[in-house]
């Protein structure tokens, strides 16, 4: 791993939901055009479930799904804030909004363009950055 670790907290709106994401202190997020993501204005921070723990707030929550199903987002029932989801992309770890984290722990955050309808050539170009945040 390239860049040192940071314990970053987060949560929802209302507070109900509250976690924390071991990542870099610059974040390297994305912003993906697809309709949900235009839609609900999530900026990706894809991260192993390793480096994910839910503090609170795990009766606040509920899911949706679409498409394939694969995705599991999971959003507060109360204010209705999605904080973070299981993605697509990666099954076995977490996608954190980054506009969801407390300011505070971060430096910077660079942000890249995933453009869903060109998937195959954005999952190509992000590929090396992805192995490299997903390794623990």
């Amino acid at each position: 791993m390239s860049a040192a670790l940071r314990t970053h907290r987060g949560g929802c709106h209302c507070g109900r939901v509250r976690f924390e994401v071991d990542a870099p202190a610059v974040i390297a997020a994305l912003d993906c055009n697809c309709t949900i993501c235009r839609m609900s204005g999530y900026l990706h921070l894809i991260v192993p479930a390793t480096r994910f723990r839910l503090l609170a707030g795990a009766d606040a929550l509920s899911e949706y799904t679409f498409n394939t199903g694969v995705a599991k987002h999971r959003f507060c029932s109360h204010c209705g804030i999605k904080s973070f989801y299981v993605p697509r992309s990666n099954p076995g770890g977490f996608d954190v909004n980054v506009r969801c984290l407390d300011p505070a722990s971060i430096e910077r955050i660079d942000v890249g363009v995933f453009d869903d309808a060109r998937r195959d050539e954005s999952e190509a170009a992000i590929a090396h950055l992805s192995i490299e945040e997903l390794k623990d």
